[in-house]
């Protein structure tokens, strides 16, 4: 079984479970086109090679790429047949996350496109074999609510009619929800508060059958987490957001913890680290509990000297907290 299977089946019965969840969100070409990788430098190959060593390292409980690039992890390398990691692919591409150079649609209100399907996603065609097994299982399905009438029905029309299509199909997903990404009118006290009443009015609506298998949401802070955590039936995550110090990272990964979520997806937090298989693994160390964060901080420096990398920050500037809601 898979680690993910194993920990969500213990955290369905046992939410205050010690088990925690990390999932490598490695599809920045979904958003960036090139500019994220090849733009910068970056070779396909050793891309995907990264990828492939992160799967083998066994850290990560998911690892979610682009149906492109799973064609050549779950299909051309088989990656996924006998490791614990599951694969999974990004099912919308959302306009808020279009960040092509010299493109503006980020400063629109969210749109919930889709450019693939779910048949696509899980055999790789539109044409599957009648035996032909399913190479990948999950999707992340994005949502960003607005406070805009018109965008946010069209939002979770579109939502229901992905959930008939995975229901049909036997597509397992999770759903990723945003903060506003365009000037929050009208919203009256604080983003958190606001965001977790539309998820809540969302899931409402859907059965047990039907739901997502766990929630990807900012981190709005403390209170706004535990209110989620403590008012829903469903596994809350959070996701990593913009890079920032390896103790950042750490921490937010124990207070995450502390506050009741039990899945984090970090994307560009491991990609422009340093070392990203070993950033990786002081995640997983402080998620177990094995690690405070400053002392995961300082033996992912002292393993970065140990491999003769130069890292882009001294430790000092590594210890550093930049993220408010983690200074609360």
């Amino acid at each position: 079984m898979k680690t993910l299977d194993q920990k969500l089946n213990t955290l369905r019965s046992q939410p205050d479970a010690d088990a925690f969840i990390i999932c490598y969100a490695a599809d920045p070409d979904m958003g960036g086109g090139l500019r994220p990788t090849v733009a910068q430098g970056i070779d396909p190959v050793a891309w995907r090679d990264q990828m492939a060593e992160m799967v083998e390292a066994q850290d990560v409980d998911i690892l979610l790429a682009s149906v492109s690039t799973m064609d050549h992890l779950a299909r051309d390398r088989q990656l996924f047949v006998s490791s614990p990691v599951t694969p999974a692919i990004r099912a919308n591409d959302t306009t808020d996350i279009w960040h092509v150079r010299g493109g503006s649609y980020s400063g629109h209100a969210s749109r919930p496109f889709a450019t693939t399907t779910v048949k696509e996603a899980m055999y790789g065609t539109l044409h599957p074999d009648p035996d032909q097994p399913v190479d990948v299982p999950l999707g992340l399905w994005s949502i960003t609510f607005n406070n805009d009438i018109d965008a946010d029905e069209a939002s979770l029309l579109r939502y229901r009619a992905f959930r008939q299509e995975a229901a049909e199909n036997g597509f397992r997903h999770f759903v990723e929800v945003f903060n506003p990404n365009v000037a929050a009118a009208g919203i009256d006290g604080p983003v958190g508060a606001y965001v977790n009443d539309c998820i809540a009015r969302m899931l409402a609506g859907v059965p047990r059958a039907s739901r997502p298998e766990f929630l990807k949401v900012v981190y709005n802070g403390p209170d706004a987490l535990e209110e989620l955590v403590g008012g829903l039936d469903v596994t809350v995550g959070v996701l990593g957001g913009p890079p920032s110090t390896a103790n950042d990272s750490f921490t937010l990964i124990r207070d995450v913890k502390k506050h009741g979520g039990r899945v984090a997806l970090f994307g560009r937090r491991i990609k422009v680290a340093d070392d990203p298989i070993l950033f990786t693994k002081m995640l997983r160390l402080v998620a177990n509990g094995d690690l405070t964060p400053e002392d995961a901080t300082r033996e992912y420096h002292g393993g970065l000297a140990n491999a003769g990398i130069a890292p882009t920050r001294t430790l000092e500037q590594d210890l550093v907290i930049e993220t408010p809601e983690l200074l609360v």
